[in-house]
């Protein structure tokens, strides 16, 4: 089976990148981590350790940590670990969460001996993450370290329309639809389409070939909860398109022609024109999220 796509913007973050990283991706809504919690424990999930892959600065595993004896957040970027390590975090007994560098597919297999033993890992979770992963060879190293009843939970997001709240929400959705097409989908790379397809075409341990049976298909359990943001600027300087465009265009960067200045102006405008003061602009996004959750046979 081919490895799908790996992120390599990410990968080159300074620690200082990844602060900054966690200043403008807000965490997730708290209902969301309540249904991840809820869904283990309802099919008889421990909660002894967590795994947080493709962590980043650290945001999910903060939240759920509280939970569990043990956390660990494990990323392939040394500046995004960095900027985990100084934001820091504890879990149920105190013990700070340890964060490393690892990829999804090693899940800290080449840590100190004994570090993430087989066996011993009560929920895997990926936010935002996962559409990067090699889900080839990640499902099998799952498999091998999560405890018989363990759940994974990838969960990610698609913001692609203005809330029908806002003034003349239709021309903007247009304006967001236009933007899309034209200058962030020809930076897109394969893991982008996965996220915007929210996970439907997904390589999961059952459609594998040969498929893996340490997971059931009649477990899968997914969501598809909505949720709204009032601003995209500055979350959307942290998106991989517009990483990869800017990186094409450095010279446009922060200048008047950047695209995501563009992109401000000219909903800013069809705002003015729906009668918005200026200055009293504000953007209203509809997102279109997804959770997934699988389960370790017992």
């Amino acid at each position: 089976m081919a490895a799908e796509p790996r992120e390599v913007i990410f990968r080159k973050y300074s620690t200082e990148e990844g602060k900054h990283y966690a200043n403008f991706r807000p965490t997730y809504h708290e209902n969301l981590y309540k249904l991840v919690i809820d869904h283990h424990t309802s099919t008889g999930g421990q909660f002894d350790t967590i795994v947080d892959l493709g962590c980043g600065p650290g945001n999910s595993v903060r939240e759920l940590a509280s939970k569990f004896q043990h956390a660990f957040g494990l990323d392939p970027s040394e500046g995004m670990i960095g900027a985990a390590r100084s934001l820091g975090g504890t879990t149920a007994t105190g013990e700070p969460i340890r964060f490393d560098v690892s990829s999804a597919e090693e899940i800290g297999s080449q840590l100190s001996p004994g570090a993430i033993p087989d066996g011993s890992v009560d929920l895997i979770v990926a936010s935002t993450a996962a559409h990067w992963f090699d889900l080839a060879r990640f499902w099998p190293r799952a498999a091998a370290v999560l405890r018989p009843g363990g759940t994974v939970a990838f969960w990610g997001s698609n913001a692609d329309y203005a809330h029908p709240s806002m003034p003349n929400y239709k021309a903007v959705t247009a304006v967001l639809h236009h933007y899309e097409e034209h200058y962030f989908r020809p930076y897109y790379q394969p893991g982008n389409f996965a996220a915007s397809d929210l996970y439907r075409s997904f390589t999961y341990p059952w459609n594998m070939d040969p498929p893996l049976p340490e997971f059931d298909q009649a477990d899968f359990f997914r969501k598809d909860p909505p949720a709204n943001m009032d601003t995209l600027e500055k979350v959307m300087a942290t998106v991989s398109p517009v990483q990869r465009w800017r990186e094409a265009h450095p010279d446009l960067v922060g200048a008047e022609r950047d695209v995501v200045k563009m992109l401000r102006r000219d909903i800013e405008k069809i705002l003015h024109e729906a009668g918005v003061e200026k200055g009293k602009e504000s953007l209203k996004v509809g997102i279109a999220g997804v959770l997934v959750m699988a389960k370790k046979r017992v």
